[in-house]
């Protein structure tokens, strides 16, 4: 069972798989002898989507009106150097995530690490 082996609760389990399967990226068979599976193939599911559709961002700008404080209206709202640091680590998040798919998580420790930095190095090329 995924909720005993990845020591989380069924009930947060079962929450976090139907969030996957109505995003596409699952799919479920009920019964006894049912279970999931993967939707398309791991290479074409990329990490920075699904964790948005688990969870979100890190940082949005919906957060400064969302968290305001006492006041409707963040007394920073026009010159926020913070807000400005929480994009830029925002952008760099999703430029790695961006292009990490499942199929670089599914290996070991080792070859995924491998994977992640090749694409990384071949990133930075490209840009140069």
């Amino acid at each position: 069972m995924i909720s005993d082996a990845e020591g989380l609760s069924a009930a947060y389990v079962a929450k976090l798989t139907r969030t996957l399967r109505l995003a596409g990226y699952i799919n479920s068979t009920p019964g006894n002898k049912g279970g999931y599976i993967l939707a398309k193939p791991a290479e074409d599911i990329n990490i920075n989507q699904v964790m948005k559709v688990l969870g979100g961002s890190l940082y949005s700008n919906k957060f400064c009106e969302d968290y305001s404080g006492a006041l409707k209206l963040c007394t920073n709202s026009v010159d926020c150097s913070v807000r400005s640091l929480w994009q830029m680590i925002q952008m760099s998040v999703d430029q790695l995530l961006n292009n990490i798919s499942l199929k670089e998580l599914i290996s070991t420790e080792q070859e995924s690490n491998l994977q992640i930095i090749n694409k990384i190095n071949a990133l930075k090329m490209a840009k140069l």
